[in-house]
């Protein structure tokens, strides 16, 4: 009897976002293009993590609000459920819109300082006219206490909270609409080291408990770690590994993954080998004039004069496990190759 694999969650396909840059006078004419993101394929199973990791610029956050349809799309697609929302109508999108979820990077930006907690939560379900039983102020006090604030401080602003319970605020509005998939962007980076524990361990306790898939976001391959089931690794606008948690941070194949894994802190006793450290040289180029090939070659240690003329495909490379893809001519092995001594660090 054979058995069907349903389809994922979210299914996004050759994703693109150009944004014009316009010169000339009176600065009406387009001159070129900013390529944030540029062709990206990856899915998110029900109920599964998927992180989202890479240096800052690399078009992460585009990314997010893609998926979330706060931007619109130059190409690709976009399925949810098997629905295309890639250039859906905001009526087409009404129904689809409770269900996708964002909590914001910055959570003092992100909160309207004039209305009251009561208020900000209970916003979403105004606006898709939702009455829960029980009524709307019951609804947002158990959020409040599920997020783990107290239900007292309905009636409070923003600015009589920390950071960190800011952030709780935040994510109680994204759980108003009972959503199947949230979009976190850097949920934690703008919060303080001892409080963003307390908001992945939350974060990860309310994906166990109500079965909520997740798009993570952020730089911190340490918290992504945590967090995520599968990691997906971004450079200039592209993925260019993908694969599950372990598979990817205990075999790197790609060497831009290999040379962001080797500068993440390590607590290792005094006669354990560690990581060797890979300094990458140059800067990242720019996404309007992006590399010929492969965009990472112009910092690569093992660049030929084939990743500049063919780009590389994102695909499974021998002795890979299933789903564990790479987007490189020359991946890294097992045991890690050594790289010149000018680039890297005793």
């Amino acid at each position: 009897m054979s058995s069907t694999t349903p389809p994922p969650l979210l299914d996004v396909s050759g994703l693109t976002k150009h944004f014009p840059v316009m010169g000339g006078f009176p600065f009406k004419r387009r001159i070129g293009a900013v390529q944030a993101v540029d062709g990206l394929d990856f899915t998110v199973g029900e109920g599964e993590s998927l992180g989202l990791v890479g240096e800052s610029g690399c078009g992460k956050s585009t990314t997010g609000r893609l998926i979330t349809r706060l931007l619109e799309p130059t190409g690709g697609k976009i399925s949810y459920r098997g629905q295309d929302i890639t250039h859906a109508s905001r009526k087409q999108l009404a129904p689809v819109r409770s269900e996708i979820q964002m909590i914001f990077q910055d959570p003092y930006a992100s909160l309207n300082p004039r209305q009251t907690v009561g208020k900000i939560i209970s916003g979403p379900m105004e606006v898709n006219d939702i009455n829960p039983a029980g009524g709307r102020e019951a609804r947002v006090r158990e959020l409040l206490e599920t997020v783990g604030l107290n239900p007292e401080h309905y009636n409070r602003f923003p600015h009589e909270f920390s950071g960190g319970q800011r952030q709780r605020i935040g994510v109680a509005r994204a759980l108003a609409l009972e959503p199947k998939l949230i979009v976190a962007d850097e949920p934690v980076s703008a919060l303080d080291v001892s409080i963003q524990a307390q908001v992945v361990n939350l974060l990860q306790k309310l994906q166990k408990d109500l079965g909520i898939a997740f798009l993570f976001i952020a730089h911190d391959l340490a918290v992504v770690r945590h967090f995520s089931q599968r990691v997906a690794v971004m450079y200039l606008g592209r993925i260019v590994e993908i694969a599950d948690r372990e598979d990817l941070y205990g075999n790197p194949r790609h060497p831009y993954t290999r040379a962001l894994l080797s500068a993440v802190p390590e607590a290792t006793a005094d006669d354990t080998p560690r990581r060797e450290r890979i300094l990458l040289t140059g800067d990242v180029p720019s996404p309007v004039n992006p590399p010929s090939g492969c965009r990472f070659r112009t910092r690569c240690w093992k660049a030929t004069e084939k990743c500049a003329s063919e780009d590389p495909p994102l695909v499974r490379v021998d002795g890979n496990r299933e789903g564990h893809l790479t987007a490189c001519h020359y991946p890294e092995d097992t045991a890690g190759l050594a790289v010149p001594a000018a680039r890297k660090s005793l």
